[in-house]
């Protein structure tokens, strides 16, 4: 199976201890079946460690969180004691993919880092080249027709939205105007309503909702010239990792609607951090898509909400 990445894939790195929103705190974080047959093996005072801290009596294993919502085997200095004393080798199937995610077609496998981790969100948003796929894995590729006709669909996207001749707003209504989308036009503090039903995560997201919704709507523009590479390749990540998945469900032209509202949601915020700060850099973009990331992406209730919203 053919094997693509975007290109800055094989640049992502973790940064551990120096990371301020660990994935090894607050989510719970399943262990399957041939890792925990693993962990069962080890002896000695770690293996005692390992096996009193896992909840083996459901349906999926998983390790039990502590109060404060960090996993137990992560330490006081914010590393993990399976890699210190069993090694990277040793990291259950969730903890050693994360933040990565796959998309699967019938002979090829893409492959992403998501922006809920801050250090995937500073690499995307800090790309100045237009964004490209490369081949990781070469293989003979036969694909089923839609796949092949979605693909070159895809890149017609692409092309539009990495058109640095124009503004990324003129980008995003050339996308929807090639996929014959019309929208029901909503202000951004529908938008916040809307996103207010959705599944909640972190209470920083209601500040972040909050602040949209009380702004008037002049903070909420951004300068035509503020982060527009980023915003680019901003909403390339979100047409790469989504759209795919409308060869399951085909709401393609509600996943390409997800895309640009994600994008509009995110610079919304952004352009309040510029008008009141007068300037703002790609970690603060980062940050704003890490926390719209966490909450939107990685829940499949919130994104199946948004695509109803977009089909009504």
């Amino acid at each position: 199976m053919k094997l693509v990445a975007p290109d800055y894939y094989e640049q992502f790195k973790c940064i551990a201890d120096k990371c301020r929103h660990s994935c090894c705190i607050g989510w719970e974080i399943d262990i399957d079946a041939d890792t925990l047959d693993y962990y069962n093996s080890i002896g000695g005072e770690f293996g005692e460690r390992l096996k009193a801290n896992i909840a083996a009596d459901g349906e999926t294993a998983h390790f039990c969180l502590k109060e404060d919502e960090r996993c137990p085997l992560l330490n006081e200095k914010g590393l993990c004691d399976i890699i210190i004393n069993l090694g990277t080798e040793a990291l259950c199937q969730i903890c050693d993919d994360h933040p990565r995610y796959r998309n699967f077609y019938s002979d090829r496998e893409e492959i992403g880092v998501g922006m809920s981790c801050e250090a995937a969100a500073v690499l995307i948003l800090s790309q100045q080249k237009k964004t490209q796929l490369v081949t990781l894995f070469d293989a003979d590729e036969v694909l089923w027709d839609e796949e092949s006709e979605f693909l070159k669909i895809r890149q017609k996207l692409w092309d539009l939205l990495q058109n640095r001749k124009k503004t990324v707003d003129s980008r995003t209504e050339d996308v929807l105007a090639y996929c014959g989308i019309t929208e029901r036009k909503k202000t951004p503090q529908q938008w916040v309503q809307i996103y207010r039903r959705l599944e909640r995560l972190d209470n920083v997201w209601d500040t972040v909702l909050d602040s949209i919704e009380n702004a008037e709507n002049a903070l909420l523009e951004l300068k035509e010239d503020v982060l527009q590479t980023a915003f680019e390749q901003l909403l390339h990540y979100f047409t790469y990792r989504h759209l795919a998945d409308s060869l399951d469900d085909g709401r393609f032209a509600a996943r390409v609607q997800f895309a640009v509202q994600s994008y509009r949601m995110i610079k919304w915020a952004a352009a309040l951090h510029f008008n009141r700060y007068g300037s703002i850099d790609i970690e603060t973009l980062a940050e704003i898509a890490r926390i719209y990331s966490a909450e939107i992406e990685y829940s499949t209730d919130n994104i199946d909400a948004l695509l109803d919203i977009f089909e009504e």
